[in-house]
């Protein structure tokens, strides 16, 4: 999928963990196998060319298909998997991989499990006794620093996403012209108990702008977000608050 994963997994039985371990990498390589748009013989890139249907690929791509139409109801259309008239699935395909992972390693028994797909963080149980998971959002204006930390303390599986410009450009498609997304923001990281909603709405409210991003999100149960626009203004949810520290 072009980017890096790491797994952090805490407890259980070793060999138990360590067999889903091994099932969850194994798994993410079998999602670039069949999703990758980079990839002529990859099943997307032959659905796109209507060399198969939905019926002749492996069932995860009918439920990831199924899982963005939804994120393009919720959305109103501002995350599609259309693009230049082709079946693109990559908005929500990374978000769901590093889920899915997560979710088969702590089904195995490990108390806690972080699973980072490109910056984007699935977190599951906890680290150890009294210790929440901890990630670091990075500051889009300011390399290396940090925009904030985001806490999972008190929340038995919590995502972060980010979606922006600051490392890969103007690569956020509007879904209604078809360009690159002219908006004042350069990043939104959106908090939500799913990786694989959370990378959606990231890069759904990012499209939008500040304004309507962050009255769409506000708008969502269980999710909060912070936008950052080109001109260093800060814009936060009301409830993001109760998840930093």
């Amino acid at each position: 999928m072009g980017t890096v994963f790491s797994l952090d997994v805490r407890g259980g039985d070793p060999t138990a963990v360590r067999a889903a371990l091994d099932e969850a990498v194994a798994g993410l390589r079998r999602v670039d196998e069949v999703f990758s748009t980079y990839r002529a013989d990859s099943q997307v890139s032959r659905l796109a060319r209507g060399e198969l249907t939905v019926d002749a690929c492996a069932p995860e791509v009918a439920e990831v298909l199924e899982l963005a139409a939804e994120a393009e109801r919720v959305s109103d259309g501002w995350f599609s998997t259309s693009y230049r008239g082709r079946i693109d699935p990559t908005g929500i395909v990374k978000g769901w991989a590093v889920e899915r992972a997560a979710r088969r390693i702590a089904a195995a028994g490990a108390s806690g499990v972080s699973v980072n797909g490109g910056g984007d963080v699935q977190l599951l149980g906890t680290p150890g006794a009294g210790r929440p998971w901890r990630v670091g959002v990075s500051d889009p204006l300011r390399p290396g620093g940090l925009a904030a930390v985001v806490s999972a303390a008190g929340a038995a599986e919590l995502a972060v996403a980010t979606s922006g410009s600051a490392e890969r450009g103007a690569h956020v498609v509007d879904p209604r012209t078809g360009r690159s997304a002219v908006t004042d923001l350069v990043a939104v990281t959106v908090v939500a108990p799913r990786l694989t909603w959370a990378d959606c709405w990231a890069t759904a409210a990012f499209a939008m702008g500040s304004r309507e991003g962050l009255r769409w999100l506000e708008s969502l149960d269980e999710v909060e977000g912070l936008l950052v626009t080109a001109g260093d203004e800060v814009r936060c949810t009301g409830g993001l608050a109760g998840w930093l520290g």
